[in-house]
């Protein structure tokens, strides 16, 4: 009876363990802000304020069609080059398909971006973690992949 007994136990703790960790009203609300300065950053034809919602840090990950950046100067850099003027970053628009927390500072953002532009628009799909950091969010790594 006792074995029997370890054993719904040690169930129980190892299936409360892998129970998801619910992400507050309060957090969706303020990744939901991140995203947001980000759109009128990027809308504004502004990456220097674009780049304020991602962590200063050489830790910083970016992948793109064209590999891994790391580092925020990088990073900043590499959106230059990619998008020199207003008119090649056109304008953007967000839609947010998942938001779901990993742990207590970390949260993992799927979705989808679309680049109206006159020179031709672009879309496609990006994964961002996003953490906690000296008590502000940030993103830390971004995954985008366009659509041919």
């Amino acid at each position: 009876m006792r074995i029997l007994f370890t054993g719904i136990l040690v169930g129980l703790l190892f299936f409360t363990s892998l129970a998801e960790i619910k992400i507050s009203k309060k957090e969706k609300g303020e990744i939901n802000s991140l995203l947001d300065k980000q759109v009128v950053a990027w809308n504004a034809g502004n990456l220097e304020k674009f780049m304020e919602t991602y962590w200063n840090s050489e830790k910083l990950s970016f992948v793109g069609s064209r590999g891994p950046t790391y580092g925020w100067q990088a990073t900043l850099d590499r959106y230059k080059k990619g998008y020199p003027n207003k008119a090649a970053m056109g304008k953007l628009k967000f839609t947010i398909l998942n938001i779901s927390k990993i742990d207590k500072k970390t949260v993992l953002v799927i979705g989808k971006f679309e680049l109206a532009r006159e020179i031709g628009d672009l879309s496609g799909h990006y994964t961002l973690v996003i953490q906690k950091i000296k008590n502000e969010w940030l993103i830390v790594s971004d995954h985008s992949s366009a659509e041919n």
